[in-house]
């Protein structure tokens, strides 16, 4: 959890050294030392992120500060126009949906949403999706394919809402129809984690032709206080972070496993400290994957996209009974 001055438990040091900086930055006469500083900051910075622990990476993720999909749209999108309702209950603030333009490429966009105010998070529900926000993605990707325009998924969930209205509205059956929905969908799908990549609300817009991770976001089953909950039975500091490490929740650990297929370099400090060169080493990523995509045949494009999924993980097979 980000302290109020927005600093994360273990850049105690980078944010007295940033403190003395700016104290000494009002002063005349003070030139060499701020540039001494200024270098000592960096050497921090680098050394605090070049060492992240699964659980600090969770913390990153979940920074107030971080870049989310609103953000991204006003820093690389052009033209973004919303598109709003599933067509059946409602408009799902959880999940935003539209036309945009990135660089030469007409697209659909889809992405979580949390907010940054409390009125922001309450009326996203701190990004987790209703059953209402699946179907409108799924609608607005099916959209796209019968105008063969490319699709981008921009994931961001602690995990699907899991509120008893949901449940009695059909979430995990509308999650599992997108996951077949959207294995067979005639258009490219590229699928960034930017932040948070929890359980099936994740996975609900997670099945795509490319599916990366931000540098310091995270992708996994469950959360690291949930599955502190079942083994221990108590989610306190120490039980988090074994829990953290056994999900093999990072950005290093799913590219090894061959679960996603890129890692996309966030700024010194994370993407919270400049939205900005975020968002431009988003966009060179997505344009590469458009152009990639552009001229493969719809049926090579379904093919690579099955066997992509059926190459990951591992399994023993042991003998047959007689």
């Amino acid at each position: 959890m980000a302290s109020p001055n927005g600093f994360l438990p273990f850049e105690k040091d980078i944010f007295e050294m940033e403190e003395l900086l700016s104290k000494l930055e009002g002063q005349a006469g003070a030139t060499e030392e701020i540039r001494r500083i200024k270098k000592e900051i960096t050497r921090l910075i680098q050394k605090v992120y070049s060492n992240l622990s699964a659980w600090d990476t969770v913390l990153v993720a979940r920074h107030p500060n971080r870049p989310q999909t609103l953000d991204y749209i006003n820093l690389i999108f052009d033209e973004f126009v919303e598109l709003h309702g599933d067509r059946a209950f409602g408009d799902d603030r959880a999940i935003r949906s539209g036309f945009a333009r990135i660089g030469e490429h007409r697209v659909m966009l889809l992405g979580h949403q949390k907010g940054h105010t409390l009125k922001e998070r309450n009326e996203c529900l701190y990004g987790c999706a209703h059953p209402e926000g699946y179907r409108k993605a799924l609608n607005k990707m099916k959209m796209a394919a019968k105008f063969g325009i490319p699709v981008i998924c921009l994931i961001d969930t602690p995990g699907a809402y899991p509120g008893i209205g949901a449940e009695e509205r059909g979430q995990a059956q509308l999650i599992a129809n997108n996951l077949f929905e959207m294995s067979r969908l005639a258009t490219p799908i590229i699928c960034v984690v930017i932040g948070e990549g929890g359980s099936g609300g994740a996975l609900g817009i997670g099945i795509g032709d490319r599916v990366s991770m931000l540098e310091h976001s995270y992708y996994s089953v469950i959360s690291p206080e949930g599955c502190a909950g079942i083994l221990w039975k108590v989610a306190t500091d120490d039980t988090k972070r074994q829990a953290a490490d056994a999900l093999r929740l990072t950005a290093r650990d799913l590219f090894k496993l061959r679960v996603i297929d890129d890692i996309i370099a966030e700024p010194l400090g994370g993407a919270h400290r400049d939205a900005r060169q975020m968002g431009n080493s988003l966009k060179a990523y997505l344009v590469r994957y458009l152009r990639d995509l552009k001229d493969v045949s719809t049926e090579e494009l379904m093919e690579q996209r099955y066997q992509k999924f059926r190459r990951m993980g591992v399994f023993e097979q042991g003998p047959q009974e007689s």
